[in-house]
């Protein structure tokens, strides 16, 4: 019984009601009118043609008298056409015609009448129904001319009968196909709503299920797997954050602690002195880590996309190279640059900065070869609908099997892990790029790494 309830509850089997009543509706007022229209017309027909006989008869009255009307309502009576013909003489006595007794007729004004009439059928006599005029002829005399409507009838009634009938069949189709649609559909519901669930229970792997048919429970479902991927992505990604954080935390926590408890043993001043310089160090790497967390969670998270305005990405590229040409040179090496006024893009000139100069500090710190001074080159151009701001150098690059993870937080490749750096540089640029709705870009500059920011074109509305 519960079943029963829930099937006539769902949306399915409403809207397969609602859709069934205005279809009913709809057929109804169709079939009424096409019988009222053919009924009336069958009709009116068989009037004209009753009222065409009565004045032909009428005029033969007049022209020919008595004799030329029996004359000619004895001819017509023997035929076999379903015309039914009475001539009475004023005091009501039959003169001639197929019918033998006058009908009760409404004396006044001539009226159309019906009455009942028995017809021959082979051995068998029936009862059928004529519809007939009457009139009174100059002298008194009566004239009843009519039809036998009896098939006309029956035709009305088959009609009206196959209207109920059909009706009672599309209802009863209707309400069964309305409740195996919505069988089929709460049981793809139930389907869902037992996956949910489970993955609330703890089972995140699960997914919803999908029929292959294509239809919007399909598409549905499509939609929830894909939030639900990028849900346990997320929380994958939260979980490796968390344990690297933890990990990156520990090590220098646990130096500031070593340092401290040394200089407190030792008991010298200057023991004091270094072990505060170096708990200032540490602690500023640690506030770096924290920040670049936060600048990477505000961008991920599009807390800045009110802020993006028109600018010019070539504006802000040689604000960067003023500040990192003297540390290039300090380094011994050269930091050429090639920018076009007019790079327009829609986005953050403080983000976009902070992206650039986190490609600029890779490029000095392993943009050459061991030994060799940096050679950085930073570009920028106009490809189609896109603006390509392009930082490469000649050092060892980037494996390409490697490129896919080295903009997750945290990550640093072996040949990194000599240098200071926390591994959250290009995890920042990405993060930037998601809000700009650009790409990053990592390709082999051979030799060395090409990393490219991809931003579209800022178009005048």
């Amino acid at each position: 019984m519960t079943g029963r309830i829930k099937l006539l509850r769902t949306s399915t089997f409403r809207l397969a009601a609602l859709y069934l009543i205005l279809f009913a509706v709809s057929v109804s007022a169709l079939l009424g009118y096409v019988y009222w229209n053919t009924a009336v017309l069958l009709e009116r027909q068989t009037d004209e043609t009753i009222r065409a006989e009565v004045q032909a008869l009428a005029d033969q009255y007049s022209q020919r008298g008595l004799n030329g009307i029996i004359d000619t309502i004895r001819r017509r009576s023997d035929d076999d056409s379903g015309a039914v013909y009475l001539l009475a003489a004023p005091s009501g006595l039959r003169i001639a015609g197929n019918m033998t007794d006058l009908p009760a007729i409404p004396r006044g004004e001539a009226n159309w009448i019906e009455f009942p009439i028995d017809v021959q059928n082979g051995a068998a006599r029936e009862n059928h129904i004529a519809r007939a005029f009457y009139t009174t002829l100059a002298g008194g005399f009566e004239l009843v001319v009519g039809r036998d409507v009896e098939a006309l009838r029956q035709f009305a009634n088959i009609i009206r009968q196959t209207i109920f009938y059909a009706l009672a069949i599309a209802l009863v189709l209707g309400l069964g196909g309305g409740l195996l649609m919505s069988r089929n559909f709460l049981r793809r519901v139930d389907a869902i709503t037992e996956a949910s669930r489970t993955i609330m229970a703890g089972n995140m792997a699960g997914r919803m299920p999908v029929k292959g048919s294509g239809d919007e429970l399909d598409r549905l479902a499509l939609a929830l797997n894909e939030m639900l991927d990028q849900i346990e992505s997320l929380m994958a990604a939260m979980k490796e954050v968390s344990s690297n954080v933890a990990h990156d935390l520990k090590t220098p926590l646990t130096r500031i602690k070593a340092r401290v408890e040394a200089a407190l043993r030792s008991g010298g001043e200057a023991d004091y002195r270094s072990a505060l310089e170096n708990t200032v160090d540490e602690s500023d790497r640690l506030l770096d880590t924290f920040n670049a967390l936060l600048s990477i969670a505000r961008a991920e998270a599009g807390q800045a996309r009110s802020g993006l305005v028109a600018i010019d990405a070539s504006q802000i590229i040689a604000d960067v190279v003023e500040l990192y040409e003297p540390m290039a040179e300090e380094e011994g090496g050269t930091l050429t640059c090639t920018a076009p006024e007019g790079l327009m893009v829609t986005g953050d000139r403080q983000l976009l900065a902070q992206a650039m100069t986190n490609l600029l500090d890779n490029a000095l710190k392993y943009g050459a070869p061991e030994g060799e001074k940096p050679d950085i080159t930073i570009t920028g151009a106009i490809d189609g609908d896109k603006v390509v701001i392009t930082v490469a150098d000649h050092g060892q690059g980037i494996p390409e099997e490697d490129r896919s993870r080295v903009t997750e937080r945290f990550v640093r490749l072996d040949a990194s892990r000599t240098k200071p750096g926390n591994g959250l540089g290009l995890s920042l640029v990405s993060g930037v790029m998601k809000l700009h709705k650009g790409t990053l870009l990592l390709e082999d500059n051979a030799p060395g790494l090409k990393a490219s920011l991809v931003l579209p074109v800022w178009r005048e509305d």
